[in-house]
């Protein structure tokens, strides 16, 4: 009898956990301060054109509200690695400009209004980047808004097996998201990441998400993108990590 009850315990154990909801949320406090990393590496045709990036952010959360919150951004690091045909370009912010050939102090010059701008973002708890403002403004930064929206959450909880949809428009090219939950622990979520590209660009893209499951910062994000732009085989693969300070 004893054993029954045990084995009937932790069955009803089993399927509690495997239906344990979670209500993802950016739950973020006045005053935490965050570092952002992203490494990205693009490549078109056999290696013809190559892009790779190494970016680190850093921002403050200055306001928070039921709904939404406020925050101050900054780049501290920003190094760049281009490649088409025979002509190369490099640039790292972290160099002096001594330390730069000419290419690379062209693009220091280029670079100097992105990285002395202070980034003012208002976003909701979902994860939606409402409004954006730089100060002093810079060529792009209008596209802040659009690029920082690496995942909205889903308006109701999810369990094990759930999935929501994104989509993005950026630059011509339309990214349809799907998120599926694939795991849920005591810390962690996991998304499993697909979906497909439209529009100048036609593709697949696959990754994988790592959530911090109380504060709802997304800790790891691993995105790859192979598609087709005018015939053209074209990939990127990118990075992203996020951690408090």
């Amino acid at each position: 009898m004893t054993k029954k009850i045990i084995a009937l315990l932790l069955f009803v154990s089993t399927i509690t956990l495997a239906q344990e909801k979670v209500l993802l949320r950016l739950n973020y406090e006045k005053g935490d301060s965050y570092t952002m990393t992203m490494k990205m590496a693009q490549e078109m045709g056999m290696g013809e054109m190559t892009n790779d990036m190494d970016i680190q952010m850093e921002y403050d959360i200055t306001n928070v509200s039921k709904d939404t919150y406020e925050s101050t951004a900054k780049y501290t690091k920003m190094v760049m690695d281009m490649k088409q045909g025979a002509l190369q370009m490099s640039y790292d912010s972290t160099k002096k400009e001594e330390e730069l050939d000419e290419a690379g102090k062209v693009m220091r010059t280029q670079m100097k209004p992105m990285m002395d701008a202070v980034i003012t973002m208002k976003g909701d708890k979902r994860g939606t980047i409402l409004e954006s403002k730089a100060e002093p403004n810079f060529q792009g930064a209008e596209k802040i808004t659009e690029q920082s929206n690496s995942v909205v959450y889903p308006e109701n909880a999810v369990a094990v097996g759930d999935t929501w949809t994104m989509t993005k428009n950026q630059e011509g090219m339309n990214m349809d998201f799907t998120y599926k939950v694939k795991s849920i622990s005591s810390k962690n979520v996991l998304i499993d990441v697909s979906g497909k590209v439209t529009g100048i660009a036609d593709g697949d893209i696959t990754g994988a998400i790592d959530i911090d499951k109380k504060s709802g910062l997304l800790t790891e994000s691993k995105i790859n993108m192979t598609m087709k732009i005018q015939g053209q085989d074209f990939t990127t693969n990118m990075t992203m990590n996020q951690f408090k300070n």
